[in-house]
């Protein structure tokens, strides 16, 4: 009887490690992707699939591996290969291999708008909104009215400062496409709503349309917040929020006990070796600055940024990366109780050059960095050990307010704890312990920055915080309105302000319902 036919095979092999991975046998599935790889070698579906299936085993550098192999495979022009391979290379934080398989791609002009769209969310992820903007525009001009272009062009506008063109084009989709619910969010969080200009109405009436997803909701829940809270209406503003608030929360997996297990493991943190630093004159040195969401950690890093020797690089998950990969260990979001655990082990040496490695291509000049990722204080003890030359800053801002405001924003699908107060409560309290537990492991290490006295009185507190760092103060550090570099955060709108100070914090409007939170927290 005749061998059947490769690609036979390849296909049968592939659907037997779907039927593993199904059952969640990642390790069968795995080994039958290798087999079929063995007979179409090269092949970057086969290897992104491998790599998916190492990353549900636990394996991280397997993953990171079959994912830079398919990077470097011929170029497939298959939009739905090309989609999960510049996703999966973002993912592994592997952004120039990213950036040159785009390359590949090119010329725009032969790329399809879907993909287009897609290559501008992989760049704006990895923190390159102005490389970004160029394939919107270019999918602006193939088809200058097509929804998704121009919700995805008005969200990097808006990243990018430019908040009236952004407005145009969410009026343009939601014209010819009013069913769209992120477009009424984006829209909401353009501008200040006004009393005779607002979008209340139009929003209530898409909350009432049948059959809207959980996410939907949470859109238009939070986009009415938001209009409601700007017009003053807020008993009408509380009522939405808790209606996005519930949809949202209705769509994530949170485990408080899951969560109260990581930090205990990094509260048991113990390195195994000192790492000894060996300052190169030529290297920048990093400014870590971390804290709770919403602490005002994007105002801080604007105003640093103005600095002529410090660059802002946004918010950077290499730290992260160098972490899992040291750890061999992919998981959701920043840390886990398995990468704290594993971390006793770690050789902390490595994972600075790794992370210093890794982050060459993003630097100029300066000879000082800021790498702005707020949950990087589960990383804060490694960083200690893998980077001692590093200046790390702690946003500090008043419970109540903190917790407040990330209540009220809408993440993506991190930070799952933030859309019920008791949860919220909870985690804000093992963050403030755990922060307690570093500053008695690393005296000298990190300097508290304090919210309320950046906004009420910038210089004195920024000179405070140049003389940690090493570099003398500027007065271009206070000039936000100067700053043209795109910000990627959940501030990008309300940092662009400029310094706000509010004498009555937000939160005193909602006092009468934020009750258990303020209990949960302590008076």
């Amino acid at each position: 009887m005749s061998a059947k036919p490769i690609p036979t095979r390849v296909a049968e092999l592939s659907a037997a490690a779907q039927s593993h991975a199904v059952a969640r046998d990642f390790e069968r599935a795995a080994a039958c992707y290798q087999q079929a790889l063995a007979l179409s070698p090269g092949d970057p579906d086969l290897l992104l699939q491998l790599s998916y299936m190492e990353s549900l085993a636990g394996h991280y550098r397997a993953a990171h591996a079959y994912a830079l192999q398919a990077g470097a495979a011929p170029t497939t022009q298959r939009p739905e290969v090309v989609k999960e391979l510049l996703a999966r290379l973002r993912t592994f934080n592997e952004v120039p291999a990213m950036s040159a398989y785009i390359r590949r791609l090119l010329p725009m002009s032969r790329i399809p708008i879907p993909m287009l769209i897609t290559i501008a969310a992989q760049l704006t992820y990895a923190g390159l909104p102005g490389e970004a903007i160029a394939f919107l525009d270019e999918a602006r001009r193939g088809d200058p009215d097509y929804p998704p272009t121009l919700l995805s062009r008005a969200h990097v506008l808006m990243f990018l400062g430019r908040f009236e063109e952004a407005g145009q084009d969410l009026a343009r989709v939601l014209k010819r496409a009013p069913q769209l619910a992120q477009g009424y969010w984006l829209q909401s969080q353009v501008r200040r709503q006004l009393a005779d200009d607002n979008h209340v109405n139009q929003i209530r009436a898409q909350l009432q349309a049948p059959q809207r997803s959980p996410q939907d909701q949470a859109l238009l829940a939070f986009a009415l917040h938001k209009e409601l809270d700007d017009l003053g209406r807020h008993d009408e503003a509380w009522g939405a929020l808790q209606q996005g608030c519930a949809s949202k929360r209705s769509s994530l997996r949170y485990d408080k006990a899951q969560t109260t297990r990581m930090f205990d493991a990094l509260r048991r943190f113990e390195p195994r070796t000192a790492v000894q630093p060996h300052p190169d004159p030529r290297a920048a040195t990093p400014v870590f600055i971390l804290g709770m969401h919403r602490s005002g950690t994007t105002l801080l890093e604007q105003l640093l940024d103005g600095h002529s020797d410090v660059a802002g690089l946004g918010e950077l998950y290499d730290f992260t990366s160098a972490m899992r990969y040291a750890t061999d260990h992919h998981c959701a979001g920043v840390m886990d109780t398995t990468i704290a655990e594993r971390a006793l082990g770690v050789d902390f040496g490595e994972v600075g050059e790794r992370y210093l490695d890794g982050m060459a291509w993003r630097l100029g000049r300066e000879g000082h960095f800021i790498d702005k990722l707020p949950s990087n204080f589960l990383n804060l003890g490694f960083i200690c050990e893998a980077l001692p030359g590093a200046k790390i800053l702690h946003m500090v801002r008043d419970p109540m307010e903190t917790c407040f405001s990330n209540l009220r924003e809408l993440f993506s699908d991190a930070n799952p704890y933030s859309y019920d107060q008791l949860e919220l409560a909870d985690f804000f309290d093992e963050y403030r312990r755990l922060m307690a537990h570093w500053h008695a492991r690393y005296p000298e290490r990190i300097l508290d920055v304090d919210y309320a006295r950046l906004t009420r009185e910038p210089e004195s507190e920024i000179r405070r915080v140049c003389e940690f760092i090493g570099i003398v103060f500027e007065p271009s550090m206070l000039q936000l309105q100067s700053r043209t570099r795109g910000i990627v955060t959940a501030s990008a709108v309300q940092v662009r302000g400029g310094i706000q100070v509010r004498e009555t914090p937000k939160w005193r409007a909602y006092e009468a319902w934020l009750q258990p939170l303020r209990h949960r927290l302590g008076e």
